[in-house]
């Protein structure tokens, strides 16, 4: 079962061992040639003890516990159809990773929620020796959503404040397993708690088509620890605690992090874009079996394989053909298909990465533009006009369908409506689908909308409890969207 973790467990028998690996990590030195465990002394481990406690000092003032207020929809009956709606809160954690007050956390620890607050710790007084072990009230500060990435489950939010401690970014590709972590956060409510563990695998894929890889760890996290860090020993940011796999809903040792790789990616790029630009070349890179390469006599029996290479792409520009096996991908072998789909996966949009190419007899280097992926749902928010606000009572940003949003949906049946740019909190019940970025609306409740200004006026004319059907063209087919207004 997977679990959001957002959504202090048994340490037992792990705490010598978690002693034994944090000490020789931190560089305390068996004190004999013996087994490590044996060598240690009473003042190694304290030494040790010592150096987390300074490291949780150090870490914890940048992690926050985010509290979320939204709604949650329940059948009403058994018997009847329809939904009850009524406030829901919720918790997680993050980082700030900006001293301007931006924050790093999970996607389902913010999306749908109407009101987003960050618990800021508060600095204990200079004196230490005379503060209470309590903690100080943190600071309640009111956050606004700057963007979410659904792929990567990622999101950023920023509060107003200056001068706020932060983590910096570890790099992923750097971690190994066996290596010392710690996990931070806020799991069930209880704010700055910090748990240790290791590394347990890197590239974790759950599941076989996602182009997400995570970090597992033993390190316990638990719901509410999503969105918190997962750090190294130098007090850097290796992960984003994100999920766990659990049969019992509690910690049974399977953690997964997003690595840090990633979320810097993420994080980078919607502060400079407000949205995640996906990148692609335009192939279809399969993996070199035995029997692949019998039945087209490959010289080699691994590796990657270009079963396609799609007209017009940067791929195609660049001379790719079918059938040429890659070697590298900017110096690293590539061993699988997915490895090298995940290597583009993090890549920006206008950079450009080498291949290393084996064709018949020969082997080149060939330089590949990355382009943005055409169906990014985020593709849309670039061309939302400042005057076409946010239409409330549906939850969604719209803009008028144009010549260059058609370009974008070569599919379209109908030249004219609205096109669903984003989406955001539900404040809809009883809905019959659901709008999604990319949807155009062409009608509602049988009258055409050609802007966004129609739509907006036909929405205002209707009262709280009123049902509302919309046309919507989604890739190609039109569906019906049915909703009751709540406001």
């Amino acid at each position: 079962m997977v679990i959001d973790v957002d959504v202090m467990p048994r340490m037992h028998s792990r705490i010598l061992s978690s002693i034994v690996a944090a000490a020789l990590t931190l560089g305390v030195a068996p004190a004999r040639a013996q087994s490590p465990a044996a060598g240690l002394t009473q003042g190694d481990l304290a030494q040790t003890s010592r150096q987390l406690e300074q490291l949780a000092a150090r870490v914890g003032p940048a992690v926050v516990e985010i509290i979320t207020l939204g709604y949650a929809s329940e059948d009403i009956t058994d018997d009847e159809k329809g939904l009850l709606v009524a406030p829901s809160r919720g918790s997680g954690s993050g980082v700030i990773l900006d001293s301007d007050g931006y924050i790093v956390t999970n996607a389902h620890v913010v999306e749908n929620a109407h009101r987003i607050q960050v618990q800021v710790a508060t600095q204990p007084p200079d004196d230490d020796k005379h503060h209470s072990v309590l903690r100080a009230h943190a600071r309640l500060l009111t956050a606004r959503l700057i963007a979410i990435d659904e792929e990567t489950d990622l999101a950023v939010i920023k509060v107003e404040a200056k001068g706020l401690p932060t983590l910096d970014f570890a790099d992923s590709d750097q971690v190994h397993p066996g290596q010392l972590v710690l996990a931070f956060g806020s799991p069930m409510g209880l704010n700055s708690t910090v748990t240790l563990g290791v590394i347990s695998a890197i590239a974790r894929q759950l599941e076989p088509d996602d182009a997400m890889i995570y970090l597992q760890t033993d390190a316990p996290i638990n719901p509410g620890n999503s969105g918190g860090p997962l750090v190294n020993v130098d007090g850097k940011v290796v992960g984003i605690n994100t999920l766990i796999l659990s049969q019992s809903g509690g910690n049974e040792g399977l953690g997964f992090a997003a690595p840090s790789n990633i979320v810097r990616n993420v994080f980078d790029q919607i502060r400079k874009y407000g949205r995640v630009r996906r990148g692609e070349i335009g192939v279809r890179a399969q993996t070199i079996t035995s029997l692949l390469a019998e039945g087209l006599h490959l010289p080699r029996e691994t590796g990657v394989i270009l079963s396609d290479v799609y007209p017009g792409t940067p791929a195609e520009k660049s001379g790719l053909k079918p059938g040429d096996i890659v070697i590298s991908l900017d110096g690293k072998p590539m061993e699988n298909g997915r490895q090298m789909q995940v290597n583009l996966y993090g890549r920006a949009v206008g950079d450009t990465v080498q291949l290393e190419i084996e064709r018949g007899t020969t082997v080149q280097p060939v330089l590949v533009k990355v382009a943005e992926r055409e169906d990014d749902p985020t593709r849309f928010s670039p061309l939302v006009a400042p005057d076409e606000p946010y239409i409330d009572r549906l939850g969604v940003l719209g803009l008028t369908l144009d010549a260059k949003a058609a370009e974008m949906l070569p599919d379209l049946r109908v030249t004219s409506g609205v096109v669903i740019a984003a989406t955001s909190a539900a404040t809809l019940s009883g809905a019959e689908g659901q709008l999604k970025s990319g949807d155009v609306i062409h009608d509602v409740n049988s009258k055409p909308v050609t802007s966004v200004e129609e739509l907006r006026t036909a929405i205002a004319r209707l009262k709280a409890g009123d049902a509302v059907v919309m046309q919507v063209e989604r890739e190609g087919e039109l569906i019906y969207i049915a909703l009751r207004l709540e406001k």
